[in-house]
């Protein structure tokens, strides 16, 4: 009784110190998932599970995005979660986005499900006409998405039509022309057929590094009034500060990069930025909320984190996970080549059993045809040969009815005549004897020749009926399959370790490897210019080619504002709007 007791009281103890949870839902671009969270987790513990549940180790461009009152904030991680000013009721819904933005994806992204994950944020961005996207990009991008989803294109399987259930264009840029979806289907296939080969890890990164040239890429825009009330927008990105006309958000009125601030900071809704240069005057805006200064200090602070370390060494974490990436890209290189390899033998080994297939139709027909050659050849020699057999038989009956007539003419002549008359009258008689005589050893004579050519046509009846069957004979003992090639060995199994770096780490560089490291660069550079160029080849063949079906009265002021860029000859690169005013940086600011 007393060990049952202890026993109970054990259970409840263990039950009381069981700790409350709670429901989250996390979603991100392409899932749901739910978890259960204790009552004391803080922001980073969530965080932390999220993370590993979806494979992430770039934790550092993420965050878990919750909505209130209209204002867009970000879960805090030291912090606990329902401490934060979210709904208490369950589950508790968050949503695992992409906080800061790269400068180089293609440099920066190292793992494939950051790429996958930037790459759905940023098509789904572009699509609801966030990011402002010119339409001859917009059919560029969509093909890198189709190649992404799709694979390489087949005609045989992607016929007309396949993409019209498919979102791949801005509304924006399907009602600026008069041109129906097929239309614009033929000309997104027209370039999804030429990224054949591209796995999906690789079209998703072209498609972002198209993408972050865009000039709304990765901005956070947030209304502001200067001093004198002025409303403004503030764009808070990866490269600094940026200060737009609310009726043009693609080109900055001022710029400042986060090399040349000195101090950020805001009191109340008044926000401050203390450029580095002190013969800069100090930029103060007010904000609508004081929850939105908090926002754009705490994404500032972020990017000008990433800002500063991607200006120095990578740090070990980071040069483990790329050394990881480039044995994984070529890993997945081989294992492609080998799939190209069985592919390309599969459809040989095909085109040979279709080649084998139809010689060995064409011979069966050859063989039936000189089947039917021969049996024609069989029944013409029977034939013949029944007609030789009656023709000889009629010369015999013949020649018997010629000597019987000869008997008879003999018989004739031997009788005597006692009359004149009689004498006329046999005389007529033993002449016309002689003429059906004659006429008989004519007609047995013919008879005789026409038995001897009849012996003949069934002598080569046989003749021919012999070739038939020595061809037949050949047909049917001629090898029906040709030689093959030996199939290639199969690939060795994968090689236990691909060892791409030492075996000790050392991360100090030398002058060669400086040089090298420079060489391999400059050539990244001019290939990557070279790509450029052709790039831009194309996107302007595509504009001229839909320009004249573009509907004038239906363009956006961004797309105004874009055109005239475009014939200001300036380039959508976020560098050059970076650039353009640090050198206004050194006068005034006056907004």
């Amino acid at each position: 009784m007393a060990g049952a007791i202890a026993s109970r009281m054990s259970f409840s103890s263990l039950k009381r110190k069981q700790p409350k949870t709670f429901t989250v839902r996390i979603v991100t671009m392409d899932a749901e998932m739910e978890f259960n969270c204790e009552m004391k987790w803080k922001g980073k513990d969530l965080f932390d599970l999220v993370c590993r549940t979806l494979g992430l180790r770039e934790t550092w461009f993420f965050g878990l995005q919750y909505t209130i009152k209209d204002t867009v904030a970000w879960l805090k991680m030291d912090k606990k979660v329902l401490d934060h000013d979210v709904s208490k009721e369950e589950p508790v819904t968050f949503h695992f986005l992409a906080k800061f933005y790269p400068e180089n994806a293609e440099e920066e992204l190292v793992q494939e499900i950051t790429q996958h994950l930037f790459f759905l944020q940023v098509k789904k961005q572009i699509l609801d006409e966030k990011i402002y996207c010119p339409p001859e990009a917009s059919v560029l991008l969509a093909s890198y998405a189709v190649q992404a989803k799709y694979g390489d294109y087949d005609p045989s399987v992607h016929k007309r039509g396949f993409l019209a259930q498919e979102e791949l264009l801005p509304k924006r840029v399907i009602n600026l022309y008069q041109m129906t979806p097929e239309m614009w289907e033929e000309r997104i296939t027209a370039w999804y057929a030429e990224h054949r080969g591209r796995a999906r890890d690789e079209a998703e990164m072209e498609y972002l590094k198209i993408a972050q040239d865009l000039e709304m890429y990765g901005v956070n825009y947030f209304a502001i009034r200067n001093k004198k009330g002025t409303e403004l927008l503030l764009g808070v990105d990866a490269l600094g500060l940026h200060i737009y006309d609310p009726e043009n958000r693609l080109t900055p009125k001022i710029s400042f990069p986060w090399n040349e601030i000195r101090n950020i900071s805001y009191s109340d809704k008044e926000f401050t930025i203390k450029p580095l240069d002190k013969k800069i005057d100090v930029f103060k805006f007010n904000s609508s909320k004081l929850r939105v200064n908090k926002l754009i200090l705490q994404l500032c602070i972020g990017n000008h984190d990433l800002f500063m370390r991607r200006r120095k060494a990578d740090s070990l974490e980071v040069q483990q996970m790329k050394a990881q990436a480039r044995e994984e890209k070529a890993r997945k290189q081989m294992e492609r080549q080998r799939l190209a390899r069985e592919k390309q033998m599969r459809e040989e080994a095909e085109r040979t059993r279709d080649e084998l297939e139809r010689r060995l139709l064409q011979m069966k027909e050859e063989a039936t045809m000189a089947n039917e050659a021969l049996m024609r050849s069989e029944e013409t020699a029977d034939l013949l040969a029944e007609k030789a057999q009656i023709t000889e038989e009629e010369a015999k009956l013949l020649a018997q009815k010629a000597a019987e007539a000869e008997q008879e003419m003999q018989r004739i002549k031997a009788t005597a005549i006692r009359t004149e008359e009689e004498k006329r009258l046999m005389e007529q008689k033993v002449l016309e004897a002689e003429v059906l005589a004659l006429k008989m050893a004519e007609e047995s004579e013919r008879r005789a020749k026409e038995a001897d050519q009849l012996k003949q046509d069934l002598q080569e009846a046989r003749e021919a009926e012999r070739r038939a069957k020595q061809k037949l004979l050949e047909i049917t003992t001629k090898p029906t399959y040709p030689p093959m090639n030996p199939i290639p060995a199969p690939l060795p199994p994968d090689i236990s370790s691909f060892n791409l770096i030492g075996d000790s780490l050392s991360f100090d560089f030398k002058d060669t490897d400086m040089k090298r490291l420079s060489m391999e660069i400059e050539k990244e550079k001019v290939e990557y210019m070279e790509k450029s160029k052709h790039l831009q080849e194309q996107l302007n063949e595509l504009k001229t080619e839909i320009e004249a079906l573009k509907l004038k009265e239906r363009e956006t002021a961004l797309d105004i504002l874009h055109n005239e860029n475009s014939d200001r000859g300036g380039t959508s690169s976020k560098h050059n709007t970076i650039k353009k005013p640090q050198a206004q940086g050194r006068r005034p600011i006056c907004i």
